[in-house]
C-alpha cells in the first residue's frame, strides 16, 4: 500500500506518510490484540499460568510470535482447500467404488475398464467370471477390473445384450 513517489508536492507526501504510518500502526495493534486474546484464551483453559503472568508473557513476545502465526496461516489455508477440493471428494468416490465392487452378485451386467460387457455367471475372493458376446465366451476377470454395474436388465433370453 506504501510506496515511494518522486514527482508528488510536498503536502500531499506528508499526508500519504501519516496515512501509511496510521495504517501500519492499527494493523499491528489489532495482530497483536488478537494474538493476545488466543493465547491468553487457551493457556487459560489449559490452566498452565494464572492469567495475571499469562498477559505480562504475552507481550514481550508478540513480535515473534505474529510472525510465526503470519507465516503459518497461509500453510493452514491452502491445506484446508487442497482437503476439500481434492482429498474429501476422491475419498467419497473410492468408498463408492468399494461398496460397489463388495455388492455385486450373479446375474449383474457390468462393464470393465477395458471395454468389455458381460454378464456375471460366478464369484470368487478376487476374480468373476464372466460371459460375454453370442457365443456366451467365458472370461475370468479381476475383481478391481470391473468399471460399473450397467442399469440394463436381461428381460429376454432372445434379445442379445452380450
Amino acid at each position: 500500500m506504501c510506496g515511494n513517489f518522486t514527482n508528488t508536492p510536498l503536502a500531499a507526501l506528508a499526508i500519504y506518510g501519516m496515512l501509511c504510518y496510521n495504517y501500519k500502526l492499527i494493523r499491528s495493534v489489532i495482530l497483536k490484540g488478537v494474538y493476545k486474546a488466543m493465547t491468553f484464551l487457551t493457556q487459560l483453559l489449559i490452566g498452565l499460568t494464572d492469567a495475571a503472568t499469562t498477559v505480562a508473557d504475552t507481550t514481550e513476545e508478540v513480535s515473534a510470535s505474529s510472525s510465526i502465526l503470519s507465516l503459518l496461516l497461509p500453510m493452514i489455508l491452502m491445506f484446508a482447500v487442497f482437503y476439500f477440493l481434492l482429498i474429501r471428494p476422491q475419498r467419497k468416490k473410492d468408498k463408492k467404488v468399494k461398496d460397489m465392487l463388495s455388492a455385486l452378485k450373479v446375474g449383474d451386467r457390468i462393464s470393465t475398464i477395458g471395454g468389455i460387457y458381460g454378464t456375471i455367471t460366478a464369484i470368487q475372493d478376487e476374480t468373476i467370471e464372466l460371459t460375454v458376446g453370442k457365443d456366451n465366451v467365458k472370461l475370468m476377470m479381476a475383481r478391481w477390473a470391473i468399471r460399473q454395474v450397467e442399469d440394463v436388465p436381461v428381460e429376454n433370453d432372445s434379445e442379445v445384450l452380450n
